[in-house]
């Protein structure tokens, strides 16, 4: 499936943050997480111009957050809603964004709850666990 990418406005806010919470609302219940801080997160972390809005089919299916940070490209957040998952749409997102960082000569970074099936993904991609803390592992790519 060929996804399009739009920049997000405010207006996508309400959007981006039902599909954050549907599809982290098991990882906030199987980590004992306090779902109060997690909204209050995810209002801090909200900045429209980090943000990518992915499409297909003309409907709106997920979104993704990155930024630059010294020589590397951030994923911070990725999240594609359910009906769309599991049919190549993560694969070719994060390829556009490996191609997207190899151009700009930046290796890229992200980090990932351990118990996140999305970890998979990454590690098929080529990307190595850098370091991880007690819920997260922190990867990074450079095909610079």
């Amino acid at each position: 499936m060929r996804v399009q990418f739009r920049p997000a406005a405010d207006r996508d806010f309400d959007f981006c943050r039902r599909v954050y919470f549907a599809e982290m609302q098991w990882i906030i219940d199987e980590l004992h997480l306090d779902h109060l801080a997690q909204e209050f997160g995810f209002h801090q972390q909200w900045e429209p111009s980090q943000i990518r809005i992915i499409a297909a089919g003309g409907a709106d299916i997920g979104w993704l957050q990155t930024m630059v940070q010294k020589d590397e490209l951030f994923v911070a957040q990725l999240f594609i809603e359910r009906p769309f998952q599991r049919q190549g749409i993560g694969t070719e997102v994060m390829t556009h964004l490996i191609d997207e960082a190899t151009r700009a000569n930046q290796s890229i970074a992200l980090s990932v709850v351990k118990i996140n099936p999305a970890r998979r993904l990454y590690e098929r991609l080529g990307f190595t666990v850098a370091t991880e803390d007690q819920l997260k592992v922190y990867m990074t790519l450079d095909r610079r």
